[in-house]
């Protein structure tokens, strides 16, 4: 989340500004895959840190 305010990416002036529609998936794809692939590390370390404490 924080780096995304960093980048201050304008999304939606990317795709009106596009020449094509595979361009405007790629768009799509390179702004949500981040999120996507932060919400799937969290959710690994939450199951590992939930199992490790029911060992103990």
């Amino acid at each position: 989340m924080f780096l995304s305010l960093l980048q201050q990416v304008n999304i939606e002036e990317k795709i009106k500004n596009a020449p094509d529609d595979q361009y405007q998936i790629g768009i799509l794809i390179g702004s949500y895959l981040p999120l996507f692939v932060l919400i799937v590390l969290a959710y690994i370390l939450y199951r590992y840190n939930k199992n490790r404490n029911k060992d103990q």
